[in-house]
């Protein structure tokens, strides 16, 4: 016969159930919490970049973005002749095998953007799934946005490496303009940097500030012209040495004129093909025969004067944003060479020509 305290000793089956569930769902969340903190290491990694995960999506979605580019290269490299197959040797490595360390490359440095992206508050994630969902969510805004008649600037719908290569750019451009900032910042640059870059090459600076007079030649081509026409008129221009002494040379037209220098961008035509011609000669010098409908021109250039001070006014931004490049291309490179990249082998050897032509 049992005691007083038997039944306390051996609970009910129903709550011996559950209790064991309550064990249960603890192990559970034991294992779960050792997982999640003890190795972070997830089943679509490749590799790591100083403890970011590097995803297969990721890997192929640049390797499919490079296949293009490394097969030319390599079908060079290495005369590859017939259909190429990324199974081919090249040197002690497959095509594959050079499409993924490039890809690696290349995730090494756009990753190092958006890390810094991340660091000055610019990104919330580095991660390449989270960029995929901001396209999606891009692109339905974008779809809302048409539906309701509103203006949308650029693509109605980004694909995915247009959408890398839109945020890529945006957030280079607004990392220039945050480290360049402060005269403290890895990539501001000063006043005195700025003229130094200008007083070292200023020809390169100063169209938009420099006069051009010149003297234009305008032959017309007769009808029935001898096929040598063109020789002899040249040979008549270089044995005159100047435009002017070719005023009676029959139909054609004798000029001068000055042009006022709105460089390579000007907003005509007319204006840039005449500084390609100016911009290669030096006083004194007569241009190569500009071929036109009957008609053949020359220009000999006479002046040129350049105003240093409205040249340097005019191109000071450019020059900084150019040096502020220079130093953002370098910093760049510096931060990605400082980073760690850890591959795993398995995972890497797994991927095959298929997954890169899908």
């Amino acid at each position: 016969m049992r005691g007083p305290g038997a039944a306390s000793r051996t609970p009910p089956r129903r709550t011996l159930a559950v209790l064991t569930g309550g064990c249960l769902v603890l192990a559970v969340l034991i294992v779960t919490a050792v997982t999640t903190l003890g190795g972070s290491h997830r089943t679509d990694e490749v590799a790591t970049m100083d403890g970011h995960p590097v995803t297969r999506d990721e890997l192929l979605f640049h390797m499919r973005r490079l296949a293009p580019t490394v097969q030319n290269e390599l079908r060079t490299e290495y005369h590859l002749r017939g259909t190429f197959t990324w199974n081919a040797p090249t040197g002690e490595d497959t095509a594959l095998q050079r499409l993924e360390t490039r890809a690696l490359d290349e995730i090494r440095k756009d990753k190092t953007t958006f890390v810094l992206a991340k660091e000055q508050g610019l990104a919330d994630s580095v991660d390449h799934a989270d960029l995929a969902a901001e396209r999606t969510k891009e692109n339905e805004a974008r779809a809302l946005a048409v539906a309701a008649g509103r203006t949308v600037y650029g693509v109605t719908e980004f694909a995915p490496e247009e959408y890398y290569t839109h945020r890529l750019t945006e957030l280079t451009t607004s990392l220039k303009a945050r480290l360049s900032k402060d005269p403290d910042g890895p990539l501001h640059v000063t006043d005195t940097e700025v003229r130094e870059a200008f007083d070292a090459d200023p020809d390169a600076w100063s169209a938009n500030a420099t006069t051009y007079t010149y003297t234009r030649l305008v032959v017309q081509i007769p009808d029935g012209a001898a096929e040598d026409f063109a020789t002899g008129l040249q040979s008549r221009v270089k044995a005159a040495r100047h435009l002017k002494a070719l005023t009676d040379e029959p139909d054609a037209e004798l000029t001068t004129a000055t042009y006022g220098g709105s460089g390579s961008t000007g907003l005509n035509t007319h204006d840039q093909d005449l500084m390609s011609v100016l911009g290669t000669i030096e006083p004194g010098q007569i241009s190569a025969p500009v071929r036109g409908t009957g008609q053949i021109t020359y220009y000999e250039l006479d002046r040129r004067k350049t105003d240093g001070d409205k040249a340097f006014t005019e191109y000071a931004q450019r020059i900084r944003q150019s040096l502020v490049a220079k130093e953002f291309d370098a910093y760049l490179q510096r931060r990605a060479d400082d980073t760690s990249m850890d591959v795993d082998a398995s995972a890497m050897a797994a991927i095959n020509a298929k997954d890169v032509q899908q």
